[in-house]
This record gives C-alpha cells, structure tokens and sequence, in this order.
C-alpha cells in the first residue's frame, strides 16, 4: 500500500451562517486547502463529501459541492456516519490513495444545522438512536449523554466541577481560535450556574449546533514530497461501532465500545502506544464525553477522566493537551464538519502553526471523532 499524507488543509469560521448556502461554505473551504497544499483544482482526482444527510435539504449533496467545486467529471463520493462522517471520511480517501487508484483526493465535511428550528433539530438527533426500539421514547441528545455522566459519577465519583472543567479549558482555547464560534472564556461559576439541560448536564457543558465546513487533502507519497515541505503522514487509523441501542451495551454507560476498538486499531497500525501521542482532538459534544474519551483512548487509567482534567493535564503544557482549539465545546459542531476540522488543527499543530496553543515540540497527533450516541468511532493517527 501507498503511504498518504496530508499535503493541504482549510476551513470556515464555525457560527450561525445565514448568509451561504451549502455549496458556499463548501467552497470556503476548499479554497483555504487549495491555497494551503499551493494546488490547481484540476490536480484534484476525487473527492469524499462528508455530512449527517438527515440535516440537509439536499437529498445528494455530494452532486450538488462537487458541481459547484468544478470537480466533475472527476468521481465523488458521499460519506455518512452521523456526527463521525469527515472521520470516516478521511478514511475513505486515504483507502482510495492507498490502493492507487488515485494520488490526490480532497475530503470535504460541511454542515448548515441553523436551517432548521431548535425542536427540529432534536427530533432529528434523537432518530440517531434506533427509531423502532428508542427514538419513539423521546430521548434527545443531551438525556443520552446525561445518562452515562449520571453512570459515571455514580461509579468513579466524578464530580459536576471536573465535567465544568472541561468546558473551562475548552473556552479558554476557544477565546484563541478565530475559527470557533464562541471566542469567551468561562468561570466555574458560570458552568455550574447554566440553565439544566438533562441533569447533570448544563447548557455550558453542551456543544451548539453550528454551520461550517472543514476541507483535507490527500496525496499519495510520491505527490506529497512533489507538493510540500511539510506532509503530514497518515500513520494509524481505527474504526468501529456499537450497537444502536443503549440497552444492548450492557448494564454500565460508563464508556464507548467503539472508541475503545478504533483506538485499539490504530494504535496498532501506528506502532505507538497512547503514551507516545502529543496532542488530541477528542470528540466533546458534552463535557463528560471528553472524560470518558481520556479514558477510553488510555491517556489515563479507567476511572481517572475526572482527576485528569482537574489537574489541568489536558492543557498544553501538561501530560496530555486535549482539544486546544477549543473542541466542539467551543467551536461549535457542524456535524459533517467535525471530524475534518479535527485533522486540520492537528496538521497545524504538528507543522508548528498553532499560534498560542501550539503543543511545542509535537511530533505526533490523534483525532478522535464519535458519531451519534456512540453507535461508530473514527480514530486517526498523523505524524510528521
């Protein structure tokens, strides 16, 4: 198999987007990488269009952003894993290099999530889970995340300040990041004090629905040192699932299945151990799914998620910097988009381009990217 890099890398600002269309934000993006990787469009041999298909009004959105890129005749692929979609995404387009049947291929994950209202926008995420067994119970996002904080708290002793702390040092790198869509840091007080969403669950430990796109290139061994300097190589990837409903994954919510497998993936293909990892992007559509992360991608023990980020150690400088472009907490979640906007800021940082939050001296990077309530898991690893 070919090795793959990451030769160019672009994206929107997260926030509410009125103003463009689809196909727009898509374009955005797409420019942004094209200038990054200093490409032609025309040197583009495919393309993966990467969104949660549910939320669009566009029955194929792959046609319409491949159409208005200038892509066609060129194929193009339409990817769909929920809020994992870029992730899995990225995956397709490294399997399309890596088999040779193209060199340069472009993943592009987008999302308009403020089209629809705020109840629509539930009802839709609620039919993540499975619409005969679940979803007619009512559940939204947030009751299904509040169910495994309430596991883990009652069985770690997790506490509601840790998973405010989570929030605290996301908004606090967010307030860095030009491209989030909340740039204000939080107190304690502050999180602790948001209205009640799901209990224990608070409106500053949810991520808000967002529009945005994020855009990757790809390029086989031979064009990445033809096209860059500085390729990022893919070196491990990972993918697995869980079942869709919760009464299927056992008597304790205290952890994703999923994550835990496509992490074993990965690793294994990467031929490092989390130890060796210098900074993450982990997948925090609340608060408590970041704890859980740490401890499922085995950056601390089981258990341990709370005392980690209460000891600051996922902040840059400590054991193990964790979403220091302010996560989704911060950035906002363009569904389609998350996955891709994961992979740009690790190749930024692991080029040194970071600014504020630059991880000094990072060599290796690990993008985690969760879809629905868990039901699939993209894990990827890049080096320099």
């Amino acid at each position: 198999m070919k090795r793959v890099a990451i030769v160019g890398v672009g994206q929107t600002k997260f926030d509410r987007r009125p103003d463009a269309s689809i196909r727009e934000i898509a374009f955005e993006a797409f420019k942004e990488a094209l200038e990054d990787a200093e490409i032609m469009r025309g040197e583009i041999e495919a393309s993966v269009v990467c969104s949660a298909t549910h939320y669009d009004k566009q029955r194929t959105p792959a046609g319409v952003i491949a159409e208005y890129l200038g892509l066609n005749p060129k194929p193009t692929f339409n990817v769909e894993a929920v809020c994992a979609s870029s992730g899995v995404g990225v995956r397709t387009a490294w399997a399309l290099i890596s088999s040779g049947l193209h060199d340069i291929v472009a993943v592009v994950g987008f999302q308009k999530m403020t089209e629809l209202r705020s109840d629509e926008i539930q009802e839709v995420m609620g039919r993540s889970g499975d619409v005969m067994w679940e979803s007619p119970f009512g559940p939204t996002m947030p009751a299904y995340f509040a169910m495994y904080a309430t596991a883990h708290m009652q069985k770690y002793g997790t506490t509601e300040e840790q998973l405010a702390k989570v929030s605290i040092k996301n908004r606090f790198y967010g307030a860095k990041n030009p491209k989030a869509m909340f740039q204000k840091e939080v107190t304690m007080e502050e999180v602790l004090r948001s209205r009640m969403i799901a209990s224990p669950l608070k409106q500053l430990d949810c991520c808000a629905n967002a529009d945005g796109a994020a855009c990757i290139i790809l390029a086989s061994e031979e064009k990445a040192k033809k096209i860059t300097d500085t390729p990022v190589w893919i070196a491990g990837l990972g993918l697995g699932s869980s079942p869709m409903t919760l009464t299927s994954r056992g008597p304790l919510l205290t952890s994703f299945t999923c994550t835990v497998e496509a992490a074993r993936q990965a690793y294994k293909m990467a031929r490092v151990e989390p130890k060796d990892i210098d900074v993450a992007e982990v997948h925090d559509c609340f608060t408590v799914t970041e704890i859980i992360n740490y401890e499922d991608l085995r950056f601390c023990e089981r258990g341990k998620g709370g005392k980690l980020i209460e000891d600051e150690q996922t902040y840059v400088g400590g054991k193990m910097p964790v979403n220091v472009d302010g996560g989704l907490l911060a950035k906002g979640h363009p569904v389609g988009a998350t996955g891709a906007s994961q992979i740009r800021t690790l190749v930024q940082q692991l080029r040194g381009e970071a600014g504020e939050a630059q991880v000094k001296g990072a060599e290796i990077g690990l993008a985690h990217n969760l879809g629905g309530i868990g039901m699939y898991c993209s894990v990827t690893i890049l080096q320099v």
